[in-house]
Protein backbone atom coordinates (compact mmCIF):
# COMPACT_ATOMS: atom_id res chain seq x y z
CA UNK A 1 0.00 0.00 0.00
CA UNK A 2 2.73 2.49 0.95
CA UNK A 3 4.49 1.84 -2.36
CA UNK A 4 1.37 2.78 -4.34
CA UNK A 5 0.82 5.87 -2.20
CA UNK A 6 4.38 7.09 -2.73
CA UNK A 7 4.20 6.41 -6.47
CA UNK A 8 0.93 8.32 -6.73
CA UNK A 9 2.32 11.21 -4.71
CA UNK A 10 5.40 11.41 -6.94
CA UNK A 11 3.28 11.51 -10.10
CA UNK A 12 1.02 14.20 -8.67
CA UNK A 13 3.85 16.14 -7.08
CA UNK A 14 6.01 16.25 -10.21
CA UNK A 15 3.17 16.67 -12.69
CA UNK A 16 5.08 14.25 -14.91
CA UNK A 17 3.60 12.08 -17.63
CA UNK A 18 5.04 9.02 -19.37
CA UNK A 19 5.44 9.01 -23.16
CA UNK A 20 6.07 5.55 -24.60
CA UNK A 21 7.39 6.38 -28.08
CA UNK A 22 9.68 3.55 -29.06
CA UNK A 23 8.29 0.76 -26.89
CA UNK A 24 5.48 -0.02 -24.49
CA UNK A 25 5.59 -1.01 -20.84
CA UNK A 26 6.60 -4.63 -20.55
CA UNK A 27 7.54 -7.17 -17.89
CA UNK A 28 10.59 -8.34 -19.84
CA UNK A 29 13.93 -7.50 -18.25
CA UNK A 30 15.20 -4.06 -19.13
CA UNK A 31 17.76 -1.46 -18.17
CA UNK A 32 16.17 1.99 -18.37
CA UNK A 33 19.00 4.51 -18.85
CA UNK A 34 18.35 8.24 -18.67
CA UNK A 35 19.82 11.72 -18.45
CA UNK A 36 20.25 12.91 -14.87
CA UNK A 37 19.59 16.44 -13.60
CA UNK A 38 17.65 16.00 -10.34
CA UNK A 39 17.39 13.74 -7.31
CA UNK A 40 13.78 13.22 -8.39
CA UNK A 41 14.79 11.52 -11.65
CA UNK A 42 14.97 7.97 -10.35
CA UNK A 43 11.87 8.07 -8.13
CA UNK A 44 9.73 9.78 -10.80
CA UNK A 45 10.81 7.37 -13.57
CA UNK A 46 10.03 4.48 -11.20
CA UNK A 47 6.63 5.99 -10.27
CA UNK A 48 5.59 6.37 -13.92
CA UNK A 49 6.00 2.67 -14.66
CA UNK A 50 2.77 0.59 -14.49
CA UNK A 51 2.46 -1.21 -11.12
CA UNK A 52 3.40 -4.71 -12.38
CA UNK A 53 6.51 -3.30 -14.11
CA UNK A 54 7.33 -1.03 -11.18
CA UNK A 55 7.27 -3.97 -8.79
CA UNK A 56 10.11 -5.61 -10.72
CA UNK A 57 12.17 -2.49 -11.39
CA UNK A 58 14.98 -1.34 -9.09
CA UNK A 59 16.49 2.13 -9.06
CA UNK A 60 20.29 2.23 -8.94
CA UNK A 61 21.20 5.11 -6.64
CA UNK A 62 24.09 6.70 -4.76
CA UNK A 63 24.46 5.26 -1.29
CA UNK A 64 25.94 8.45 0.15
CA UNK A 65 22.82 10.45 -0.82
CA UNK A 66 20.13 7.96 0.13
CA UNK A 67 21.74 6.96 3.42
CA UNK A 68 22.08 10.57 4.59
CA UNK A 69 18.87 10.39 6.66
CA UNK A 70 16.58 7.72 8.09
CA UNK A 71 13.69 8.82 5.89
CA UNK A 72 15.73 8.61 2.68
CA UNK A 73 17.10 5.22 3.68
CA UNK A 74 13.64 3.90 4.47
CA UNK A 75 12.28 5.13 1.14
CA UNK A 76 15.25 3.67 -0.75
CA UNK A 77 15.03 0.25 0.88
CA UNK A 78 11.35 -0.23 1.73
CA UNK A 79 9.64 1.63 -1.11
CA UNK A 80 11.95 1.87 -4.13
CA UNK A 81 13.81 -1.40 -3.44
CA UNK A 82 16.81 0.60 -4.63
CA UNK A 83 20.24 -0.81 -5.28
CA UNK A 84 22.50 1.55 -3.36
CA UNK A 85 26.02 1.72 -4.73
CA UNK A 86 29.17 3.24 -3.31
CA UNK A 87 30.36 5.96 -5.66
CA UNK A 88 32.80 7.75 -3.37
CA UNK A 89 35.17 4.95 -2.37
CA UNK A 90 34.37 1.71 -4.23
CA UNK A 91 36.48 -1.31 -3.35
CA UNK A 92 37.30 -4.54 -5.20
CA UNK A 93 35.00 -6.33 -2.75
CA UNK A 94 32.17 -3.91 -3.60
CA UNK A 95 32.00 -3.73 -7.40
CA UNK A 96 28.98 -1.71 -8.64
CA UNK A 97 28.87 -3.67 -11.91
CA UNK A 98 28.70 -7.00 -10.10
CA UNK A 99 26.01 -5.56 -7.84
CA UNK A 100 23.93 -4.50 -10.84
CA UNK A 101 24.29 -7.85 -12.58
CA UNK A 102 23.26 -9.63 -9.38
CA UNK A 103 20.33 -7.24 -8.89
CA UNK A 104 19.01 -8.05 -12.36
CA UNK A 105 18.88 -11.73 -11.52
CA UNK A 106 16.36 -13.56 -13.68
CA UNK A 107 13.37 -11.21 -13.42
CA UNK A 108 14.26 -7.66 -12.36
CA UNK A 109 14.89 -4.49 -14.37
CA UNK A 110 17.07 -1.52 -13.43
CA UNK A 111 16.99 2.28 -13.70
CA UNK A 112 20.45 3.78 -14.18
CA UNK A 113 22.00 7.14 -15.04
CA UNK A 114 25.11 6.58 -17.18
CA UNK A 115 26.46 10.11 -16.68
CA UNK A 116 27.41 9.04 -13.16
CA UNK A 117 25.85 12.00 -11.36
CA UNK A 118 23.47 14.92 -11.70
CA UNK A 119 24.34 17.49 -14.34
CA UNK A 120 23.38 21.12 -14.86
CA UNK A 121 24.13 21.30 -18.58
CA UNK A 122 21.22 21.11 -21.05
CA UNK A 123 22.65 18.00 -22.72
CA UNK A 124 23.86 14.76 -21.11
CA UNK A 125 27.56 14.49 -20.45
CA UNK A 126 29.52 11.60 -22.07
CA UNK A 127 28.36 8.29 -20.64
CA UNK A 128 30.62 6.38 -18.27
CA UNK A 129 31.52 2.79 -19.30
CA UNK A 130 29.20 1.02 -16.84
CA UNK A 131 26.35 0.76 -19.35
CA UNK A 132 28.66 -0.87 -21.90
CA UNK A 133 29.94 -3.45 -19.42
CA UNK A 134 26.41 -4.16 -18.20
CA UNK A 135 25.24 -4.70 -21.79
CA UNK A 136 28.16 -7.05 -22.40
CA UNK A 137 27.50 -9.04 -19.22
CA UNK A 138 23.74 -9.29 -19.83
CA UNK A 139 23.13 -9.23 -23.62
CA UNK A 140 19.65 -10.71 -23.05
CA UNK A 141 18.39 -7.57 -21.29
CA UNK A 142 16.82 -4.75 -23.34
CA UNK A 143 18.37 -1.31 -22.97
CA UNK A 144 15.71 1.41 -23.07
CA UNK A 145 16.77 5.07 -23.52
CA UNK A 146 14.79 7.60 -21.47
CA UNK A 147 14.68 11.40 -21.64
CA UNK A 148 13.73 13.21 -18.41
CA UNK A 149 12.28 16.66 -19.11
CA UNK A 150 12.00 19.50 -16.57
CA UNK A 151 12.84 17.43 -13.48
CA UNK A 152 15.77 19.76 -12.81
CA UNK A 153 13.33 22.69 -12.58
CA UNK A 154 11.08 20.88 -10.12
CA UNK A 155 13.91 20.12 -7.70
CA UNK A 156 17.07 21.94 -8.80
CA UNK A 157 20.46 20.72 -7.61
CA UNK A 158 21.20 22.10 -4.16
CA UNK A 159 17.55 22.90 -3.38
CA UNK A 160 15.32 21.23 -0.79
CA UNK A 161 11.87 22.59 -1.58
CA UNK A 162 10.29 21.64 -4.93
CA UNK A 163 8.76 24.00 -7.46
CA UNK A 164 5.54 22.96 -9.26
CA UNK A 165 6.54 22.51 -12.91
CA UNK A 166 5.16 19.97 -15.37
CA UNK A 167 7.65 17.27 -16.33
CA UNK A 168 7.72 14.37 -18.74
CA UNK A 169 9.51 11.08 -19.15
CA UNK A 170 9.91 9.73 -22.69
CA UNK A 171 10.78 6.09 -23.32
CA UNK A 172 12.51 5.28 -26.59
CA UNK A 173 13.26 2.28 -28.78
CA UNK A 174 15.26 -0.47 -27.02
CA UNK A 175 18.79 -1.05 -28.22
CA UNK A 176 21.42 -3.72 -27.70
CA UNK A 177 25.18 -3.95 -27.88
CA UNK A 178 26.06 -4.99 -31.41
CA UNK A 179 28.51 -7.83 -32.00
CA UNK A 180 32.02 -6.41 -32.11
CA UNK A 181 30.85 -2.87 -31.29
CA UNK A 182 33.58 -0.86 -29.58
CA UNK A 183 32.93 0.74 -26.21
CA UNK A 184 33.25 4.38 -27.38
CA UNK A 185 30.92 3.74 -30.33
CA UNK A 186 28.31 2.07 -28.16
CA UNK A 187 28.39 4.77 -25.48
CA UNK A 188 28.05 7.49 -28.12
CA UNK A 189 25.12 5.66 -29.74
CA UNK A 190 23.43 5.17 -26.36
CA UNK A 191 23.81 8.85 -25.46
CA UNK A 192 22.47 9.93 -28.85
CA UNK A 193 19.45 7.64 -28.40
CA UNK A 194 18.58 9.55 -25.22
CA UNK A 195 19.11 12.94 -26.86
CA UNK A 196 16.90 11.94 -29.80
CA UNK A 197 13.93 11.77 -27.42
CA UNK A 198 14.18 15.40 -26.39
CA UNK A 199 11.04 17.39 -27.18
CA UNK A 200 11.68 20.38 -29.45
Amino acid sequence: MITHLVAGALRLFSGSVARWQGCGPDLRQRVYFANHTSNLDGPVLWALLPPPVRALTRMVAAKDYWSASRLRMKLACDVFNALLIERKKPTPECNPLDDMVNALGTRHSLIIFPEGGRQTSPEPQPFKPGLFHLARRRPDVELVPVWMENLNRILPKGEILPVPVLGSVTFGTPLRLEEGEAKPDFLTRARESVLALRQH
